[in-house]
């Protein structure tokens, strides 16, 4: 039982490290810039490079943060992390259909983005969660999406706005057009296999329909504007 113990007070103090070193990187980051994720770094091998030009939201147009928001987290401006509400309507279809649908927020994929693994299970997930709800509580939404804005994946071995812009308009993130952000954020759910700058059939009407969105969304939109 001794060696029990001592396992368990081990295990105990490693969490509760791994806990300390998480927060201290959230406030970290709540100002400074994060130099690499996880995923970068896993993809790394394959992609063979890291293309990325972190900038501040005021260098991105406006229209690209609105076009995350409308297509990935129409609510994301009033939960605090977790959208409850898109957690029960996955819960009621997974009753309903037997099969388990995303709920992520933008918080949760950039918890997910700066401190885990990708891919999907409820581990990751009940890991996930809280330090979604630490970042929400210790940041701004503006600086919540200007994270996300900067470390999302947007092709092979591309992440964030400022690359994924040069690469497919040649132009930069603050001379994004309307419907160019909306097609960038229509690829976002899986970016390796969808080009915004030759947009299939699909991703050219979901972009429409992002554009659409966002004005049904009108002041839902208002914790991201400058």
């Amino acid at each position: 039982m001794t060696a029990v113990r001592r396992l368990l007070r081990l295990a105990g103090r490693i969490g509760a490290g791994i806990v300390g070193v998480v927060l201290a990187l959230i406030v970290i980051y709540r100002w400074a810039g994060p130099p690499v994720t996880p995923l970068m770094l896993l993809r790394l091998p394959e992609a063979g490079t890291i293309r990325r030009d972190p900038v501040t939201l005021d260098e991105i147009a406006a229209a690209l943060p609105r076009s995350v928001v409308a297509s990935e987290d129409n609510r994301f401006c009033l939960h605090h992390g977790i959208d409850w509400d898109a957690v029960a309507e996955a819960i009621d279809d997974y009753e309903e259909e037997g099969r388990l649908r995303g709920a992520s927020t933008i918080t949760m994929q950039v918890a997910r983005n700066l401190f885990l693994w990708p891919g999907g299970g409820f581990l990751r997930k009940a890991v996930e969660a809280p330090i979604a709800l630490a970042i929400d509580l210790l940041w701004p939404k503006r600086r919540i999406i200007e994270v996300y804005l900067n470390i999302a994946e947007w092709g092979e071995g591309i992440y964030g706005a400022e690359a994924a812009a040069q690469v497919y308009f040649r132009k930069p993130a603050r001379a994004l057009s309307g419907r160019e952000a909306a097609l960038m954020a229509a690829v976002l759910p899986n970016p390796r296999r969808w080009s915004p700058a030759s947009p299939s059939r699909y991703i050219a009407g979901r972009a429409g329909v992002i554009q659409g969105r966002i004005g049904q969304l009108g002041p839902l939109l208002g914790c991201i504007a400058g």
